[in-house]
């Protein structure tokens, strides 16, 4: 049976325990619109407070690495350790087993517990657009799915995966994402879909041009002004 290296997470609890301030946590709480408390660790501190934890403890195989996100996840009293179980699944020692098609399932999890946008974008980003380049012909049937789910989080995760792609960027698939979702009033999947095309603009601005262009009865006016916040305008030929 494969089981969570309790040891670890306990010591990941108290390091962030430790750095508490109890001062800024309901602050910070407020600011993110959090249900769930807050122990006052900006990210910084965190870091710091979690850098030798996280060089003392080795898991050995992907089924514990996973068991010890979830428990992490699913057992966190404190908002700061989802954040830590978040920095656990991405931690570089741990890249082979986090860019295995079967992780889109924990990560699946993760962004329909976390449901809010600072750990979802996290997770869309930089858990499952690595997958997503790395087996492209598994992930993207389950990122097509997510771009027509019910669950905001899932279609926000399908629009905002590839940012940072650049040239890796399956824009059928951005394409479809954006398209399945144009019509939704939802604040963050507009501003997802003018974030997702803005930073594919720093790629190929043309291309996101004439999307923009040939979507703009759908497209909200955010979404619009969000694309092509960074593209210059075109150039305006004159003839003698």
């Amino acid at each position: 049976m494969i089981t969570a290296d309790s040891a670890f997470v306990e010591a990941v609890r108290a390091a962030l325990r430790e750095v508490a301030d109890p001062a800024a946590a309901e602050p910070m709480r407020a600011y993110m619109k959090s249900a769930m408390p807050m122990l006052g660790a900006p990210k910084p501190v965190r870091t710091a407070a979690l850098k030798p934890v996280f060089a003392a403890h080795r898991l050995g195989d992907a089924g514990s690495w996973r068991a010890t996100v979830l428990q992490l996840w699913d057992g966190a009293d404190f908002r700061e350790e989802r954040y830590a179980a978040v920095t656990l699944a991405q931690l570089k020692p741990y890249a082979a087993f986090a860019t295995q098609p079967d992780t889109l399932g924990l990560y699946d999890h993760l962004v329909v517990t976390g449901a809010w946008w600072d750990l979802v974008d996290e997770i869309a980003i930089r858990s499952v657009g690595p997958v997503l380049r790395a087996h492209p012909a598994v992930a993207a049937p389950v990122v097509r799915g997510w771009a027509r789910d019910a669950d905001r989080w899932r279609r926000r995760t399908a629009v905002i995966c590839q940012v940072g792609a650049k040239a890796a960027t399956d824009v059928d698939l951005l394409a479809e994402a954006v398209e399945a979702n144009t019509h939704d009033h939802d604040f963050f999947l507009r501003k997802g879909i003018g974030w997702a095309l803005r930073e594919y603009a720093k790629t190929d601005p043309g291309w996101v041009r004439a999307f923009v262009a040939a979507h703009e009865a759908d497209l909200s006016p955010l979404s619009r002004r969000e694309a092509l916040r960074n593209i210059d305008p075109p150039s305006i030929v004159t003839r003698e």
